[in-house]
């Protein structure tokens, strides 16, 4: 749930999850005006500049495509591990899990595999940092949620508004296509956790069987209703009453607001900004990498995914995840899904590890990305041993720096 330059202000503020909508208008103005005083040709240089000095996003792997139940063509890559290191397992972790009577997976076909589900709004490659870290560490698969970068629109989203229980069952045929034997881990930031939870609450003996630990990064398991989205209480409650039918409007508009994207092409940049970065000092290219992603978003994907997060209420799944290997991360100054929520998953799974980054807003997978890789790496390693998989020695060295927040 993600969290632009060349989008419409309305449009823009449903590509930042709706978090921002008619209420933040009167803040970004303040940033146009500030603007106004620079030449647009500068400012598309700038912005050219910027995505050429920081071309995040481009790292590749081996494609596939899975085919959810309704037809829709889920686009992921494959990246491969290096040789593993045959270190001696983590005997302590393994005991807890079977003390906790779960069943473990039989010692792998293949090497463990991580599965990583991005946020609204973003695609894949929004995991850039992670996969550039993890790369011959560990396999991996990155994969485009339904209607977000490589993947099909929905094809039930014709019909419909689209649903969290629709994209659990999408990570289902993402795993059936991508890693039909050995152990996973379910890596998911904001609505890729989300995702993660849905796949829990429909699966739980998949999870048994395969699922070897799980990350849960800047997301929530429901309540997102009541989140004031760092405005006053009647602000946010005027806000929610205004953003579906927003949404809606802007959505049947697609021809429209697509045309008027250039006119107003960085007018709300700052307001990307505070809802994606908790930091004033982030780099310029990494926030200008979070506006390529979220401006690639078409506005009706906008206005049929927003609807489900108020719906989404996934408390009960966890305990379904509960004994697994577990990382909860989240910034502490998250506007969209608060760190408040993470520490609320963490207390349903008592063995996670629960890290709340000072500073950091809620795309802290970009802004403390060398934290987040080693937090990753450290849950990676773990999971492997408890279930007795082989490890790598680049992911072993990932694990050594020190979670300094």
């Amino acid at each position: 749930m993600t969290g632009v330059a060349e989008n419409s202000p309305w449009e823009r503020a449903g590509l930042v999850g709706a978090a921002v909508g008619v209420l933040a208008a009167g803040a970004a103005a303040g940033v146009a005006i500030e603007r106004v005083t620079v030449g647009r040709g500068m400012r598309r240089r700038a912005r050219l500049a910027l995505d050429a000095a920081g071309p995040y996003g481009t790292l590749r792997g081996t494609p596939g495509t899975a085919v959810a139940e309704d037809g829709t063509a889920l686009y992921y890559e494959v990246e491969e591990a290096a040789p593993a290191d045959t270190g001696p397992p983590a005997p302590a972790r393994r005991g807890r899990l079977l003390r906790r009577g779960r069943s473990r997976p039989a010692p792998p076909a293949q090497p463990l595999t991580v599965v990583f589900c991005h946020g609204y709004c973003l695609s894949q490659d929004s995991w850039h940092f992670q996969r550039a870290a993890l790369r011959g560490g560990v396999r991996a698969v990155y994969w485009d949620q339904r209607s977000h970068g490589r993947s099909e629109r929905g094809r039930d989203q014709a019909a419909g508004l689209a649903t969290i229980d629709q994209l659990g069952r999408d990570l289902k045929a993402v795993l059936d296509a991508a890693a039909p034997e050995g152990p996973v881990v379910l890596a998911g930031h904001s609505m890729g956790g989300m995702t993660v939870m849905a796949f829990a609450e429909q699966y739980p003996d998949y999870v048994r069987e395969r699922v070897a630990g799980v990350a849960f990064l800047s997301t929530s398991a429901g309540k997102l209703a009541a989140v004031t989205l760092g405005l006053p209480a009647a602000g946010a409650r005027a806000f929610r009453a205004v953003a579906p039918g927003l949404l809606r409007m802007l959505g049947s508009q697609v021809d429209l607001v697509e045309r008027t994207r250039r006119a107003t092409a960085d007018l709300f940049a700052g307001v990307i900004k505070r809802y994606s970065f908790g930091a004033q000092d982030v780099d310029p290219a990494v926030e200008r990498f979070a506006e390529r992603l979220i401006e690639a978003t078409p506005i009706d994907v906008v206005a049929e995914f927003y609807p489900a997060f108020t719906e989404h209420e996934k408390g009960d799944a966890l305990a379904v995840l509960d004994g697994l290997p577990a990382l909860v991360l989240a910034g502490d100054k998250d506007l969209l899904t608060p760190s408040a929520h993470s520490a609320e998953i963490a207390e349903r799974l008592p063995e996670a590890t629960l890290v709340v980054v000072p500073g950091a807003g809620h795309l802290v997978i970009m802004e403390r990305a060398e934290l987040v890789n080693a937090a990753l790496a450290r849950l990676i390693a773990a999971a492997a041993d408890a279930v007795r998989a082989p490890v790598s020695a680049p992911l072993r060295a990932l694990t050594a720096p020190a979670l300094d927040a």
